[in-house]
This record gives C-alpha cells, structure tokens and sequence, in this order.
C-alpha cells in the first residue's frame, strides 16, 4: 500500500513539473479555444477594504460608508509566483465547447445571448469542470482564482476602491449599475436588459477587462473571515457553506463592484448574475485556514432528552408566562448582527427539550446585507441567550426563514435564496439537523429556478400521510397569495401543488386526509380577512369571509392545530373587536389576540388578548417600538411563529417577544374589568 501511494505521489509530481515545463513564458498566451491571458507577476499588496469613509457616490446607505465588516482585518498578501489570468471572462462559446446543452439557457431572463457575451447560468461545479476539462485537453493547469489572486488582478497596483480610482466612471461600469431590482419573467420591459459583451471599456494596468461589473465572477475559495496575520498565497478555508464571488455584476449597485467586495454563494447555484474567469497555474500549496469557530448557539448543546420533557404546568390551570425578549443584540450592531431591524421569525422546539429561534436581521429588507441570526432558550433555563449569526449568503438577501420539527428527532430548515437584493426571485434552500440544531446538513437548493413563489413562510407542516407542506409566498400576475409545495420523500423531491391561496404569509394546516385551510394577508374579503379551503391538497382553493379582521404591514398571523385538537389561531386586532370576558361582559380588545375553532374553522371563537393581563405597562415591540399592554391590549404588530411542546407549553414569538402559555388559559375567559 506504501509503494502504490509512493507510486501516485510521484505520478502527481511528474504531471505538475511536466505541466510547470509547457506553461507560456511571454507576457500573453491564447490558448486552442481563443482564450487570451496575461501574466500576471508576484507582488504583495494590502488586502481588503482601503480608504474609509466611502464616497458619497458609491452609496447614500449610511451603513456602507465603511465597507462591510468582512472586509476586515486589512492586511498584508503576497503572491509569491506568477500566474496567467483570463483577460476576459469566459464567454458562451467557449463556455460551450465544454458543455454544449448550455446553448439552451443563452437569453434567460433576457441576458447574454450573443456567441461572445459572457456566460451566465453557471454553478461553481460547472466552472471546475470547466477548467478540468480544459486543463485535461491542453495540458495545462486551468483552475478558478484563490480570492487573493483575484483581488491582487483587480486592484492592478492600485490601493483605492477600483483600478481606475476612488469612484468608477460611466466609461468603465457601462451603465451596468442602474439596476438593482430583479428581472421580472413576465414583464414586457426590456430596459434593464445590457450588453454583457466583455472588452467594451478601458483595462485595468494589468490588461485585464471587466474586473468591476459585467458578471459575477466564481473563486475557488469557500467564503469566511480574514485572518488577522499576513499571509502568502492564502487559499481561504478547509471548508465552508459558500463559495467566494467577486467582481459584482450588470444590475448590481456600485458599491458592490469594488476591488475589496466581498460575495458568496451556494456552489450549486446559477442565475442571470454569474460567470466565471479562467487562470492558469499550479494552485498555491498553502494549508487553508480551519473552518471557522461555532457560533454561541451551537456551543454546548445537550443531546439528552430529558426526562420530564412532557411534564409541565398542570394542564388543568390556565398558565401565561411572559412576554420575555428573545431578540438581545448588542446596540449599534452594524454587521453581521444589525441592531437596526429584525423581523420575520421561525420558531422550533427541539428533541432535547430546548427552543429555537431564527430571525432576518438587517438594515433594510431589501438589502444585501439582510441574513439570519439564531438565540436559544435552554431547556430549563429563563433567559434566551445573545443572538448570534445563523446563516447568511454573503451580500445576497436571504429572506424568508422556516422550520419545523417533526417530532422525532428532524429539524428542517428553510429559505429563500435571492440572486440579488431582494425578496423577488428566489431558489428554495433546505437543510436539517438531528442533534437539536448543534450542526446542519449541507445546504440543498430543493426548488432551483430562482422564481417569484418561493419565498417559505413560517407555516410548514406535515400531512396525515406523511407529506411535508411547504407553503410559500407567490408573485402572480403583481397580485400576492400563497402557494404550497409538497414532498412525499422527506424533502428530496418538491412538488408545488398549483393552486393560489388568498392573501400572503398564509397559514395553513389539514383540516381532514388531504383537505387543506388557510388564513392570509391581503385579498381581504366583505373587509375580513380570507379564508381559503381545499379539497385536492392545493390544486384549487375556495375563497371566503373569515370571522376575524384584516391585518396589514409588518404583520402575519400563526395558525396551528394543537395535540389538544382545535385549531389556534394568533393575529392582530388593528380595530377593536369584542370580546366576552369572565363576568360575561362584553368588552373591546386591540392588537395580538388568540382564537380557537373545535370544528376545523367552521367557527371560531375569539378567546381573548395575548396578555398578561395586568393593568398596564410598556413592552417592546419590532425593531424596539413601545406599547402599552394591558388586560385590553396586545402587541399591535410581528411577524408570528407557535409551536407547541411535548408538555403542551404553547410558544408563540413575535418579532420581538416570546409568550407561553397553555391551552387552560387559551379556553378561560379574559378576566373582568373592574
């Protein structure tokens, strides 16, 4: 066994000296395909974000006057031999001499159609096979670039936000950065569509074309934090959920386009946005740095189940804990916790009795800088923990988190992946966990085609035979709804079911073996909110007048069927609604009340407010607003997540606060004013 790894060792040495001998030694090479490359020459130079505070000209968002927090520690690379760069990014006819079906994709959306445009609707796998076929049909080393490499080629000798100077010109972006919305597939418009022919505008001093703009281009390496020493020929992490992507891209905000910019994505993605660039040479022998450390919510999570994990309160007394805060970050977070906006929870108890909550966290909802943080409330313990980072594509939006348990030992969580910055067109992501969420599965784009209806909402569920509904939101026709997905298989396979349920933000639970009801924002009916009923599990729904009002902006509703039976449903009062109390009274409540329906929502009763119940103090509420609560009034608005725990403990989140209580008190009148 010794002598055969001794044997491959020395194949593998021959094969880089033998390819080491054949590469180019001028200062230019175009190779069989028509590929042109420039040498690039070793240097050292300081890596990540320059001069600070930015231009008024790359942005008017007082959060990027200083570059993005992963820009930093600035320090010092050097690449200690030469290389050959593609002086252009890989175009379709090239990129098609590998992988002719590829022919199909040209004018997606529009972008890139022309033989000489860059290629777009590539996934990093892609491009590596890209490379090895090259490297295996000339003998040469063709490879994507490390980050460094790449930033190295980008800045050219120069120091400042891009090669050309501390603000990049109309005559180098092309006007490629007056989009940053996303492609609509229905639209008639085609203004935002630009020419991604490559070698339009001025080279940077290395001779290199389209360094800033055009498309995104793939690295090599997987995404995570600078170190803080210098370092030579770094090669970025061991490993990683994203791949590196630099350059920015048509349709991307300047400030994206910078030498320093950092983005990422899921190596199996591919959209209108992403290309590649080619190098040639050996790949740097440098050890990647470890994966990055576990955050504070993964750090010591217990995997026993504890023993009194189904007892609880008496089930006979109605109890009411709360509202506790949930979402604890440090002020002024600007990055990758933002103290400014939070919002958009999911909630899951997990198989060691704990409770797990993840939110978006961000500046602005469309923004790139929006991820996902998590806190963790440990069984038996009162306080939820600092929030601490979840999951974040860099510079991507990652909108719309979901999960569910189901029951056993599996935590799936969902996604929406965006190209860009926004909620528009996103891929579905997935991933699971069976040790109480210490660790996650690789992450799995499970609806690939970056579409307008599939954006998940904190409402998934599992059918009496098995089938995990997915639901999620939809953009039709510039109408909102929701729409399902449906997977037989544990989440391999999804299937969206067809039908539009009313209103966005949907909840949605099984009313009998393959009947569906759901509750929705917007489409509001007689001024009710709608209700949407189903008989062939999403294919078509009836629409109808529920009992309860609307809600609006920065509101969705949480529907549940409890182990008790009935169906719960949490939502917001904005006008009064009545209510009968103890005495038998008849009272006005406002804001964040719960209803209950023993008949599968063919009638429902509104039980009371989500209140202590007390005479009055101030809560917090998103983003740190402040109510009165009182026996009359609840939260006034949040984004809302329930699950119920093994002892019955009912767990409801708003986008800020956490309620528990049992079903005792959901049944129980609201008491009586004096």
């Amino acid at each position: 066994m010794k002598s055969l790894r001794n044997l491959i060792l020395l194949f593998m040495i021959a094969a880089l000296v033998s390819a080491a001998e054949d590469m180019p030694t001028g200062a230019k090479f175009t190779n069989s395909l028509g590929m042109e490359f420039v040498r690039i020459e070793p240097g050292s130079f300081r890596l990540g974000i320059g001069e600070t505070p930015l231009p008024d000209e790359l942005t008017v968002k007082k959060h990027l006057k200083n570059g993005d927090y992963d820009e930093r520690p600035v320090r010092e690379v050097t690449i200690s031999k030469p290389f050959f760069m593609g002086v252009y990014e890989v175009t379709n006819e090239q990129y098609e001499q590998f992988d002719p079906q590829h022919k199909t994709l040209r004018g997606k959306l529009g972008f890139s159609k022309e033989d000489k445009e860059a290629v777009v609707y590539v996934s990093w796998f892609e491009a590596v096979q890209f490379c090895e076929w090259l490297s295996k049909k000339e003998g040469l080393p063709y490879r994507l670039p490390t980050e460094a490499e790449w930033e190295y080629a980008a800045r050219a000798g120069s120091d400042s936000n891009y090669s050309c100077g501390p603000v990049l010109t109309e005559e180098v972006y092309r006007g490629w950065a007056r989009v940053s919305w996303y492609p609509d597939p229905a639209r008639s418009d085609q203004s935002e569509i630009v020419s991604l022919l490559g070698g339009q505008t001025n080279p940077n001093a290395w001779g290199l074309y389209d360094m800033h703009g055009c498309v995104e281009e793939w690295i090599h390496d997987w995404y995570g934090s600078y170190s803080e020493t210098d370092r030579v020929d770094p090669v970025g992490r061991v490993s990683g959920l994203f791949r590196v992507v630099r350059g920015g891209a048509h349709s991307t905000e300047l400030y994206y386009l910078r030498s320093s910019n950092r983005m990422g994505n899921l190596p199996q993605d591919k959209h209108w946005l992403i290309g590649f660039r080619v190098v040639l040479g050996p790949m740097p022998e440098t050890d990647p740095l470890p994966p990055p450390p576990l955050e504070r919510h993964q750090r010591g999570v217990s995997q026993v189940v504890p023993a009194d994990l189904k007892t609880g309160p008496d089930p006979k007394i109605p109890y009411f804990k709360g509202p506790r805060k949930y979402v604890n970050i440090p002020p002024e977070s600007n990055g990758p916790m933002f103290s400014r906006h939070n919002h958009d929870p999911a909630l899951v108890d997990c198989p060691n009795g704990d409770l797990l909550a993840i939110w978006y966290t961000c500046v602005e909802e469309r923004g790139r800088e929006l991820g996902l943080l998590a806190s963790r409330l440990r069984y038996g313990q009162e306080e939820w923990e600092p929030a601490s980072p979840f999951w974040d594509v860099p510079d991507r939006n990652d909108h719309a988190p979901a999960m569910y348990f189901d029951g056993e030992k599996t935590i799936y969580q969902f996604g929406g992946l965006s190209a860009a910055a926004t909620w528009g067109n996103l891929a579905t992501v997935m991933r699971v966990s069976t040790d109480s969420g210490a660790s996650w599965s690789a992450p799995q784009i499970i609806i690939p085609e970056h579409g307008t209806q599939h954006m998940p909402v904190e409402s998934v569920f599992r059918m009496k035979d098995g089938t995990i509904v997915l639901p999620c939101d939809a953009v039709t026709g510039g109408k909102g709804g929701t729409v399902i997905h449906l997977s037989k298989d544990e989440g391999k396979t999804w299937k969206q079911a067809g039908g539009i349920i009313a209103g966005i933000h949907a909840g949605v639970v099984e009313i009998g073996a393959g009947h569906l009801l759901a509750l929705g924002r917007g489409d509001t009916i007689d001024g009710k909110m709608p209700m949407s009923i189903s008989t062939d599990r999403g294919e078509t729904w009836t629409r109808k007048a529920s009992p309860f009002p609307p809600i609006s902006g920065g509101q969705r509703l949480a529907l549940l069927r409890l182990r008790e039976g009935p169906l719960f449903l949490a939502s917001f009062a904005n006008e009064p609604v009545t209510i009968t109390d103890a005495s038998d009274a008849q009272r006005s409540v406002k804001g964040l009340f719960a209803a209950l329906s023993y008949d599968d929502g063919a009638a429902w009763t509104i039980r009371r407010p989500i209140s202590d119940d007390g005479e009055g103090r101030q809560v917090e509420s998103t983003d740190g607003g402040m109510f009165t609560m009182n026996a009359s009034q609840g939260e006034p608005k949040g984004y809302l997540s329930v699950t119920q725990t093994p002892n019955g403990m009912i767990h409801l989140i708003s986008s800020r606060q956490h309620y528990a209580f049992n079903f005792a008190w959901l049944e129980a009148a609201a008491p009586a004013l004096d």
